[in-house]
């Protein structure tokens, strides 16, 4: 990007009109780093651009409503972001929203493949371990697959863990970062607390009470709700995070680092969030795990399964999709 590009970021959110959508677009249009935003849904978008495009920023909105208008949300943008998707309710996992949401993310990753296939592409739409796959080879069937450029959202777990740690250790969170590796699910959440900055000790009985709640925060939320939805104004939060990440990355500025769950060959998963460092280009440097404690070690081992089941389940619905 030249630098007459700087700070001329155009962003579509697809799933805009949602419990997710709608914070998270309020966020951006809040921030000087995007000059255009889109906000596409299957419902509600014109009401919603209408009442962001009020806000004294300088982002210009536009709202695009169903299938026939995706196209043009989609020409010219450099980074999408996709909270589009069924929420839980009580007692569902992450997983029981496949089905759904897998046809989801297949059409709108198809139509991002199609007509901005060198934009970024953010997947916050659950179940993050299988989206991220379902993602990849959408686009490889299209041709246009770059790893470095699909990213899962799993900012949330790191924003998450930042808090509970500062809540525990009375620190404030914005000076805290926890780095979270693995994937976006129950086990699959890892919280690497060994690498935690500043410095933090737990005996083990408190640490893993805290690495529970971490992984099960999201359920926290869900029940919380009792059946109106689950974390949407955090998620937004996480959403507008990495973006903001991304486009600060994509801008020029150096040493811009956030989890996310892409492409990997850190471990023996095919996908695995981890430390990366961000660039014009997407994902300029993995950096890997790192040194790790032998629990947190073994929290690897036991996530691999699921994770890699979550992954296969991905991959081979694209595999049998018409």
């Amino acid at each position: 990007m030249d630098l007459s590009q700087m700070n001329n970021a155009k962003v579509a959110v697809l799933g805009a009109s949602g419990g997710i959508g709608q914070p998270l677009s309020l966020l951006l249009k809040n921030s000087p780093l995007v000059s255009r935003l889109t906000l596409y849904d299957i419902a509600h978008t014109p009401g919603v651009a209408a009442d962001l495009s009020h806000i004294e920023t300088r982002a210009a909105v536009k709202g695009y409503l169903g299938p026939e208008q995706l196209p043009d949300s989609l020409k010219g943008c450099d980074v999408v972001v996709i909270p589009a998707g069924v929420p839980r309710k009580p007692g569902m996992t992450r997983d029981d929203l496949f089905n759904t949401n897998a046809t989801i993310v297949a059409t709108l990753t198809a139509a991002c493949a199609q007509h901005c296939p060198e934009a970024m592409i953010c997947i916050i739409a659950n179940p993050v371990n299988s989206t991220i796959p379902i993602t990849a080879e959408v686009f490889k069937k299209r041709g246009v697959y770059n790893p470095n450029k699909i990213f899962g959202v799993t900012t949330l777990d790191i924003v998450r863990a930042n808090t509970f740690v500062a809540e525990l250790k009375g620190l404030d969170p914005a000076r805290v970062n926890v780095p979270v590796i693995g994937g976006h699910a129950g086990k699959t959440i890892i919280p690497l607390i060994s690498q935690c900055t500043p410095k933090v000790d737990f005996p083990q009985d408190e640490l893993t009470a805290l690495i529970g709640r971490i992984q099960e925060a999201g359920t926290e939320v869900v029940k919380a709700k009792a059946g109106a939805g689950s974390a949407t104004l955090a998620m937004a939060y996480a959403g507008a995070r990495f973006v903001f990440s991304l486009l600060d990355a994509m801008n020029g500025k150096e040493g811009v680092i956030e989890c996310a769950f892409v492409k990997s060959q850190e471990t023996d998963c095919p996908y695995f969030s981890t430390p990366l460092v961000l660039g014009k280009n997407g994902i300029e440097k993995n950096l890997g795990i790192g040194k790790i404690s032998s629990f947190e070690e073994k929290m690897i081992a036991e996530a691999t399964p699921e994770l890699k089941a979550s992954i296969k389940k991905g991959e081979e619905f694209v595999k049998n999709m018409k």
